[in-house]
């Protein structure tokens, strides 16, 4: 599949961003003593937190409904006799991405949860803290930054405390081995070696995470089929499928991230290609040419979503009093004159006559 083909609309995404930024606490569908679950503007995103003894009515539902029913995990204390965790869940394309933090956590696939017949990998991100990793009869322990692919369709189990906070990735068995056939023989390893690509996986699971369950369906699957792609990548694949994997998944995903670090940025005046090049791990050079691969170039990315802020801030009432001059600033744009003139081509109307219609 063309990475580049039905790819999200970037001009929308830009007035979705500020949703996925600010999650919690939007939309809550039920709160109890000790329970917290929301769902935030989307049926495939919600965020959770449990503090309290693992016994009572409230613990019984938390676990049954969400770890039980959605993560296909049980749920214990990792440390004591309280659970302290808060999860963020998305669900994008058979893949779900989570995130987790807390004092007091242990994760595991039980006899009796076994019995789901669920076979999927799950990928384990230690982002801070302890991280202890069971798989069968082996353990691990995983430092700042290390991975861990995990198997679950055995007795496995992820144990946080003191203010552990990890992200996990589960993918289904056969999706990852269409393109990592011999992703079994890296199970239950920690995964140090090949830091760039490490840190793009941990880069496009916090993107993919927060803005995936606000696309359309299209975007979702191409997301995942990303995430799987860097996965392949981590874990080594052969010549054919690697190319395959770099060209599909890993120059998406950083096409992605850099957009999104543009869109981050807009009023930062010194935003360039080398700073965003910088930041996703390429070159300049590399960067201008993975834009251009979708049809455009960097500065005219940059400067059309500048203009949809410029656009969105003058639609809005509440800056009905502010200057143009003080929106075209905010958004980037040093030079008024400049400003006004692009503004006018790209829409066909001054930015005064915008604000008065």
């Amino acid at each position: 599949m063309d990475s580049s083909a039905n790819r999200l609309d970037w001009r929308d995404i830009r007035w979705r961003w500020p949703f996925a930024s600010a999650i919690p606490g939007y939309g809550a569908l039920s709160q109890a003593k000790g329970v917290m679950m929301e769902r935030a503007g989307a049926p495939n995103f919600f965020v959770n937190r449990y503090t309290g003894p693992p016994r009572g009515r409230d613990y019984e539902r938390w676990r049954e409904e969400l770890y039980r029913c959605t993560l296909r995990v049980d749920v214990q204390p990792g440390a004591g006799d309280s659970i302290d965790c808060e999860l963020q869940a998305s669900l994008l394309g058979g893949v779900l991405l989570g995130t987790f933090s807390g004092t007091s956590a242990e994760f595991s696939r039980t006899r009796d949860t076994l019995k789901d017949g669920y076979d999927g990998m799950c990928l384990v991100i230690a982002t801070s803290g302890r991280v202890l990793i069971s798989h069968e009869e082996h353990s691990i322990e995983l430092s700042e930054s290390q991975m861990c692919l995990g198997d679950m369709s055995v007795l496995c189990g992820t144990r946080m405390s003191n203010h552990s906070k990890i992200k996990t990735i589960r993918i289904p068995r056969t999706l990852l081995l269409t393109i990592c056939p011999k992703a079994e023989d890296q199970l239950a390893l920690a995964l140090r070696g090949q830091p760039p690509v490490r840190e793009a996986v941990a880069r496009y699971h916090a993107l993919a995470a927060n803005l995936g369950p606000h696309t359309d369906v299209v975007g979702q699957h191409l997301m995942a089929q990303h995430m799987v792609d860097l996965i392949a990548l981590l874990l080594g694949t052969d010549a054919d499928r690697t190319e395959l994997a770099s060209y599909r998944g890993h120059s998406a995903a950083r096409l992605d991230l850099m957009r999104a670090d543009v869109i981050a940025n807009l009023s930062r005046g010194d935003l360039t290609i080398y700073s965003v090049a910088q930041k996703a791990g390429v070159s300049p050079r590399n960067a201008q040419r993975i834009f251009e691969q979708t049809g455009t170039t960097f500065t005219e990315f940059l400067l059309e979503q500048r203009l949809l802020l410029v656009r969105k801030l003058l639609l809005d009432p509440l800056n009905r009093w502010r200057k143009v001059s003080d929106l075209a600033h905010s958004a980037g744009f040093p030079d008024v004159s400049y400003f006004n003139r692009v503004f006018r081509r790209r829409f066909g109307v001054t930015p005064s006559d915008m604000r008065a219609a």
